[in-house]
C-alpha cells in the first residue's frame, strides 16, 4: 500500500532528526517523524523520549536509504558542490 511507512533511521534528537528530514525532503522523499508531537512540547528528551524514527512510504524507502547512506559516508552528490575537497 503506498500508505505504508518503513523506519529508514532512528537518531537521538529532534536536531538530528530535522536536518535528516530536510535533507530527504530535499531529495524528494517524504518524511514522517515519531514522537513529533511529544518531543515539541519538551526542550530535552531523556533516553527512549529523545528517540525519533524517520520514516517515509515503502515506495521511496531505497532513495532515502541511499541519500542517508551517501550523506554518512561523505559522497552526498550536490549541483552546487565545487568537487571534493583537495586531501591534505
Amino acid at each position: 500500500m503506498p500508505n505504508d511507512l518503513a523506519v529508514v533511521e532512528t537518531v537521538s534528537g529532534m536536531l538530528e532528526a530535522e536536518i535528516l528530514r530536510g535533507l530527504l525532503e530535499a531529495a524528494g522523499v517524504r518524511v514522517e517523524l515519531s514522537h513529533e508531537a511529544a518531543l515539541s512540547a519538551y526542550a530535552l528528551g531523556v533516553g527512549r523520549m529523545a528517540r525519533v524514527d524517520l520514516m517515509v512510504r515503502l515506495d521511496q524507502e531505497d532513495i532515502a536509504r541511499r541519500v542517508l547512506e551517501e550523506y554518512r559516508s561523505g559522497t552526498l552528490d550536490r549541483p552546487d558542490s565545487p568537487g571534493p575537497l583537495p586531501e591534505d
